[in-house]
């Protein structure tokens, strides 16, 4: 008779009882993923799932025209505007990717890393292939999204269930967050890293950048926050706003060689 162990039983695995395993199999896995392709440290994008590349929206848009459907046309012309964000991300991740490929560290430094799926996420890793270097993408499983885009380094691409597991490895790695306009995903993951860097229970500093001026002082009123005394003036420090990829890289750049690169600072 043969009896079957404890790791090779999948309806166990997959039980409520092993639920702390398959947690921490979310924290291991990656980690030794991460050592074996010494990724040190990330430069993390955020940004909307609906963002679409500016030829798939003007592609759109024309056969929207075609078919005289005003409700497509309009959506067609929004997406198109919104894709500047996709076009800005792709670039950004692209000058990151060539400013770190340079860099004499050892190991693999700044490396581009999104929430693996499409928007903002793919341009990101979009932007650092094309670049032609690695980056990474720790997509989630849900219901209606793919988790993954074409873009990711295939040995970097991981797939999570636990979103809180995956927000570990998002923080963890990470030196410096660019957030684009986005959601509610995009709001929740921005406001828990700003809470994480004003309470200061992270180890370590980090740039963050908000990009989309009209975007984010639509969207949220920090002044507002200051105002009514929730939050103090010096807060508005922990981030910057850029509106352009050239700002947003030279802020990049500048903090990320002095916190990490000069030799009183480097780690």
């Amino acid at each position: 008779m043969t009896f079957e162990k404890a790791y090779d039983n999948l309806e166990f695995l997959n039980s409520k009882d092993a639920r702390s395993l398959r947690i921490l199999s979310e924290y291991l896995e990656p980690q030794a993923r991460f050592l074996r392709y010494r990724i040190k440290d990330t430069v993390v994008f955020f940004g909307s799932a609906r963002a679409v590349s500016a030829d798939r929206a003007a592609e759109a848009l024309a056969e929207a025209e075609a078919a005289s459907d005003p409700v497509a046309t309009e959506r067609a012309r929004k997406d198109l505007e919104f894709s500047r964000y996709y076009e800005d991300a792709r670039e950004l991740a692209r000058r990151m990717t060539e400013w770190s490929k340079g860099l004499p560290a050892p190991n693999r430094r700044f490396i581009v890393c999104s929430g693996g799926g499409p928007g903002i996420m793919e341009a990101a890793n979009r932007g650092a292939s094309e670049a032609a270097g690695i980056s990474v993408g720790l997509g989630i499983s849900l219901p209606a999204e793919p988790s993954h885009n074409p873009y990711i380094t295939r040995e970097l691409a991981f797939e999570f269930h636990y979103f809180f597991m995956r927000k570990f490895w998002f923080v963890y790695l990470a030196k410096a967050l660019v957030v684009f306009p986005g959601g509610f995903g995009t709001l929740d993951e921005l406001f828990e890293l700003l809470t994480l860097v004003q309470t200061r229970k992270l180890g370590k500093r980090m740039a963050i950048v908000l990009y989309g001026k009209e975007y984010w002082n639509d969207v949220i009123r920090f002044d507002a926050l200051v105002r009514w005394g929730t939050i103090g003036a010096e807060d508005l420090e922990l981030f910057r706003l850029a509106d352009s990829p050239d700002e947003a890289f030279d802020h990049l750049k500048s903090e990320l060689t002095r916190l990490y690169l000069e030799p009183e600072n480097g780690s």
